[in-house]
């Protein structure tokens, strides 16, 4: 029989850190299953909580601060034990944790994961970084102000708050404070045709969503314990992610509004959404992911609702041009505008990735825009603020083509701050939504 560890919250925000670490996973999606299933009180899922988060979300500027104090390179520090001296860094640096209590119990971790032979050097590091508090390491490190300061001060690779920057016109505050909006609500969805806002409001102790009809913005507690989430009436999603789907609904189109499309639909949030609102108008979805995973995902989301689900490569249409009448296309992308959602992402990402993922981006609209018929309309959408991922995509494919018409999307959508088109770009300090963006394409 397995011991049970000291300290049951430590050790779980542990068991994420390196996990993500060692084996590549996604926090948010692990963290939730430990909790529940080694049953934490409420106290103790708080601070494992907090713990492992904000490790991940400031890791690249605690290794910072522990290579200063390290006396060797941190990539020949063990795995677990470099694990451990990051949650014990952000505990002294970051958590009104006392030093005493956040090295002695980060001594005591290291000993129960790794054996006594790394106790030593890790309560060496850890003395060594309590020695300044955040601010004089920030001081210490970065000692003149400019975009390398405020990036590690932030907790992000410079290079993600060059591209907010950018995306916010050159204004580096508002980046800062864009990036800054970190701790997010959770966002619910009432499916249409399943359960109404209102109910889903009582359900919940929420409160409606500002811009989508559908959304509930809820103040805390474990959604999987709600039934109509349970069930599949309601489901976990942002309401930024609701509005770009949702615009497409909203598009004006000439003709027969009878066939809709989700050429990424995986894993399905949007594209349950999109058949809830298709089957009021007597339409239906087709449900559509290269991946076969993701497409039983978004099947499993679009369970009795009158849509289809296919693997197919929407790069490689299985259908004949001129199809649809309204076309979602929410393409792969670095994932920046979910930086508050995903804390890990921040120090997995490279530009590299921008770069390798525009071609794909830009195949995959030129292709939902052969799919949609005349006088309708394609929605293009990614979770991402980098204008290398939005408007520049949108303008490469226009310009290449003479039957697009470019509307304006915000204007349509009436939500206030969302910039000046063609595009609509929300953001987490104005609208309490990830960063996503979206465009309304018409094909003439």
């Amino acid at each position: 029989m397995s011991r049970q560890p000291r300290d049951p919250a430590r050790r779980t925000a542990y068991d994420v850190v390196h996990a993500v670490a060692t084996a590549g996973v996604f926090a948010n999606l692990l963290l939730p299953r430990l909790l529940r299933e080694r049953r934490l009180d409420e106290r103790d899922a708080a601070f494992a909580t907090e713990l492992a988060y904000g490790t991940l979300r400031w890791q690249g500027s605690l290794d910072v601060v522990l290579a200063r104090c390290a006396d060797r390179s941190l990539d020949r520090i063990d795995d677990e034990a470099l694990a451990c001296l990051r949650l014990g860094a952000y505990q002294l640096l970051r958590m009104r944790v006392p030093s005493h209590a956040a090295v002695a119990a980060t001594v005591d971790l290291v000993r129960e994961v790794a054996g006594p032979r790394p106790a030593g050097f890790v309560n060496a590091v850890l003395r060594r970084a309590a020695g300044h508090d955040w601010d004089g390491w920030i001081a210490a490190l970065a000692p003149v102000e400019g975009a390398d300061r405020l990036a590690l001060s932030l907790g992000f690779p410079r290079w993600i708050l060059d591209a907010y920057t950018d995306a916010l016109g050159g204004d580096r505050t508002e980046a800062a404070a864009a990036l800054a909006e970190d701790r997010p609500r959770t966002h619910l969805v009432a499916r249409p045709g399943r359960i109404t806002r209102e109910e889903l409001v009582a359900a919940s102790g929420g409160e409606p969503g500002l811009y989508s009809p559908y959304a509930v913005r809820t103040t805390g507690g474990d959604p999987a314990a709600l039934a109509a989430v349970r069930d599949g009436r309601a489901a976990v999603q942002d309401e930024g992610s609701q509005v770009t789907a949702l615009a497409l609904a909203q598009a004006p189109i000439t003709g027969a509004d009878a066939r809709w499309l989700d050429v990424c639909a995986g894993p399905g949030g949007k594209a349950a959404l999109l058949a809830g609102v298709a089957a009021q108008r007597d339409a239906r979805l087709l449900a559509v992911d290269r991946q076969p995973h993701r497409a039983r995902l978004a099947a499993r989301a679009l369970a009795g609702a009158p849509a289809a689900t296919v693997v197919a490569d929407g790069t490689r249409p299985a259908w004949r041009d001129g199809t649809f009448d309204r076309v979602l296309v929410d393409v792969p992308c670095s994932g920046l505008g979910a930086l508050r959602r995903r804390p890990e992402l921040r120090w997995r990402r490279t530009p590299d990735d921008v770069v390798r993922l525009g071609p794909l981006q830009r195949r995959l609209l030129e292709r939902a825009l052969d799919a949609v018929r005349s006088g309708g309309v394609v929605a293009y959408v990614t979770c991402s603020p980098h204008r290398a991922e939005t408007q520049a995509v949108v303008a490469a494919v226009t310009a290449s083509r003479d039957d697009v018409a470019t509307l304006d999307t915000p204007a349509l959508l009436g939500i206030p701050d969302v910039g000046s088109g063609p595009g609509a770009q929300l953001w987490p300090h104005r609208h309490g939504t990830d960063a996503m963006f979206v465009a309304l394409l018409r094909r003439t």
